[in-house]
């Protein structure tokens, strides 16, 4: 540990309330409405019990709650899975069955490209699915869903690749909608089958046979609980850190995520016994709508307390799916890049091991991108690929890697006391290092770097076409800047207060410019969000015509542009503090 006060924090990590609190939501079904609420109040009356002071908001939040689901075909009738968002479609939607197969690869994809589901065939998809039925594999996710509605499909039939059935949502709406998200609402029935039934569909298909979707559907407007408990720090400055995570789930939602909810519970319990040794403040909150509201609680407390977290929030952290059953490896460790240096000495620590990174994707409850809070923590602890492929098991989302994520089988045998409490103790640390260094964890030299990388990327692909060496040029200024900053506060010629403000306000910047296409305290839509966003339309010019090619190039001038001033503005904050 870096120093005795860590260590004896640390010790103070148990499984007492944690594993009482996973036990009794093994028996609490947490997908529906009021049975979400009955948990939300446990939470808050489990905390009150540990004498945490706890705040219960009660939103009213918009939610698609699956209910029941079938498909005819054949004179049979088989058994389905409504995702959240699909439409509401009791009577059934008949037509004619069309199945595309799609690449394994892109089974879980959150990307929007028909080529990267189907790969060359995606470019003609919309010649034969217009008003028929599409069947293919995978698990009926946004981007897929999307796809399908642009060529005119009236269903899509995903099959899972096992003998469960897996739950999800299939919209692009990230959270409540808007008046100008609402546009993008799926239009058709969508549902979730398994492998056998899904063998069988296709061979109806081949035959030329028509299928009948039904989905029943419960959507609306429901008043939904976010218990939020704050540890106060002695700091004057009113910043704090943010640990979050949803604890509605499918089904009992054991793996994923009442050992998420017995982590934060923990760590609550352990800070505010030791509230007199955090200089920053720890805010902790429960969320619910997460799987039928598509984040639905985390964007409301991103949209009402906006101007608070975009003053005063030095990072999020996200806990979801810790502490389950063989899942002792963290080689999918979810990490901005700035936040990867705190990120690594804490794993390293705590478990031995040193993490493989990925990037953050548009999904899980990442709802502070557009604010630009630099974030960690989402898929962390998850189960060896050697142990995964002993087991034949394929890859999901959550659960730690195990095929129970999603379904009625994350159960109580999901989760592991041993990995829990090594998991709450990762967690633990890593909080603490964000509430207690006199100057905040971040090192920004990281994100310059992945830019670099990102840019370089771009230009091989697009070769001449395109000139960024402008946004090269602007990155390289910021990395100067912050060489310079990192030795003022290595020196003590820059105050910690103006370093931490400094650092705090290149988030605002610059997470947004790496991760969001819209502006700032808007949502972007639950697909991919690749590296500085639209620049991404330098890797695709090849395929465009004389014609569209200018559109692009107009397109890629503007990203830059954006890239340029981005850059010019985080290294003049920079230069402020120095």
């Amino acid at each position: 540990m870096e120093n005795a006060t860590e260590n004896e924090i640390l010790e103070q990590a148990g499984l007492g309330a944690a594993w009482a609190l996973v036990e009794t939501f093994s028996g609490m079904p947490r997908w529906k409405p009021d049975d979400v609420n009955a948990a939300g109040d446990l939470i808050a009356e489990r905390l009150s019990a540990l004498g945490v002071p706890v705040t219960v908001h009660r939103p009213s939040i918009y939610l698609s709650v699956p209910h029941d689901a079938s498909v005819s075909a054949a004179g049979e009738t088989f058994r389905a899975k409504p995702p959240s968002s699909s439409l509401h479609c009791p009577e059934g939607a008949t037509s004619k069955l069309v199945y595309v197969p799609s690449q394994k690869a892109s089974l879980r994809s959150y990307t929007k490209s028909a080529e990267n589901f189907f790969g060359a065939a995606g470019k003609t998809m919309g010649n034969s699915l217009r008003g028929n039925i599409l069947v293919t594999e995978g698990f009926g996710n946004p981007a897929l869903t999307a796809l399908a509605e642009e060529w005119g499909a009236i269903g899509l039939i995903a099959i899972n690749p096992g003998v469960d059935i897996h739950w999800g949502t299939c919209t692009t709406i990230w959270g409540t909608p808007d008046l100008d998200d609402i546009s993008r609402k799926p239009k058709i029935p969508v549902v979730a089958v398994n492998k056998d039934v899904g063998t069988a569909l296709i061979e109806n298909a081949r035959a030329g046979q028509d299928a009948t979707i039904r989905t029943v559907m419960e959507e609306g407007w429901f008043e939904q609980a976010v218990p939020v408990a704050e540890i106060p720090g002695t700091d004057a400055s009113e910043d704090f850190v943010l640990l979050h995570g949803h604890y509605d789930s499918w089904d009992v939602g054991v793996g994923d995520n009442a050992t998420g909810d017995a982590t934060m519970l923990e760590i609550a319990r352990v800070l505010w016994a030791n509230k007199t040794k955090l200089k920053r403040a720890v805010r902790i909150a429960w969320w619910p709508g997460h799987s039928t509201g598509r984040y639905a609680g985390s964007t409301w407390f991103a949209d009402h307390f906006a101007q608070e977290l975009d003053r005063h929030c030095v990072a999020q952290v996200n806990c979801d799916s810790p502490g389950c059953r063989w899942a002792t490896s963290y080689h999918q460790t979810t990490c901005m890049a700035e936040m990867k240096p705190l990120v690594k000495s804490v794993i390293e620590e705590i478990a031995g091991q040193t993490p493989i990174f990925k990037r953050p994707n548009q999904a899980g409850d990442y709802s502070f991108n557009n604010i630009g809070l630099s974030s960690f923590y989402m898929l962390s602890s998850t189960m060896p690929d050697d142990i995964r492929a002993e087991k034949g098991y394929y890859a999901v989302s959550g659960c730690g890697g195990n095929i129970a994520w999603h379904t009625e089988n994350d159960t109580l045998e999901i989760a592991d006391k041993e990995v829990l409490l090594r998991d709450i103790r990762i967690y633990l640390l890593s909080i603490l290092r964000l509430a207690q260094s006199k100057v905040l964890p971040v090192d920004w030299r990281m994100l310059t770097a992945e830019f670099t990388e990102t840019l370089q990327e771009y230009q091989a692909v697009c070769g001449d076409a395109f000139d960024l060496a402008p946004a090269r040029a602007g990155v390289g200024a910021l990395d100067a800047a912050l060489e310079r900053l990192d030795a003022g506060i290595a020196d003590g010629s820059v105050s910690a207060e103006a370093a931490n403000a400094a650092r705090r306000d290149l988030a605002r910047i610059l997470v947004p410019l790496n991760y969001t296409r819209v502006p700032r305290f808007r949502h972007d839509p639950a697909i991919t969000c690749p590296p500085l966003p639209k620049l991404d339309v330098l890797l695709d010019l090849k395929d465009h015509n004389a014609t569209t090619q200018g559109f692009a190039l107009t397109q890629a001038l503007r990203s830059r542009n954006r890239v340029e001033a981005a850059l010019r503005a985080a290294t003049q904050r920079v230069e402020a503090a120095l």
